[in-house]
């Protein structure tokens, strides 16, 4: 057996241990790696993750893009899936990108990009 058959296999059975909701948390930082190029922030500190849910063969995730014709929208797409199948390689990954308009109130420091109280969007 490879290791990398191996490793999968082990992280398999460690995924089998937690619940749900751990796997969600654990895929959100493990997303924070991926980072729009553009903006150099990642995905959960631009507030672009809406929703996880993780199931027993699968995991779905909904996101927003910061545009509704992002030039990076399937690099980012598909960075997520990866980060998606690092913490559940045996499960199916499925992203969705919503069609609702970003705004950086969603983000977790709108102050990041310069946006404070009192300052419209």
């Amino acid at each position: 057996m490879s290791e990398e058959t191996r490793n999968e296999q082990e992280q398999s059975q460690n995924t089998s241990q937690v619940t749900p909701e751990q796997l969600a948390e654990a895929i959100r930082e493990n997303l924070r790696q991926v980072v729009d190029p553009e903006i150099g922030l990642d995905l959960v500190t631009l507030g672009l993750i809406k929703h996880i849910l993780v199931e027993e063969n699968r995991v779905e995730m909904h996101m927003l893009l910061t545009t509704p014709f992002c030039p990076y929208a399937p690099w980012l797409v598909q960075q997520a899936k990866e980060k998606i199948a690092q913490v559940v390689p045996d499960r199916e990954v499925h992203v969705e990108v919503l069609p609702e308009p970003w705004d950086p109130s969603m983000m977790e420091d709108p102050g990041l990009l310069g946006f404070g109280p009192g300052m419209e969007w």
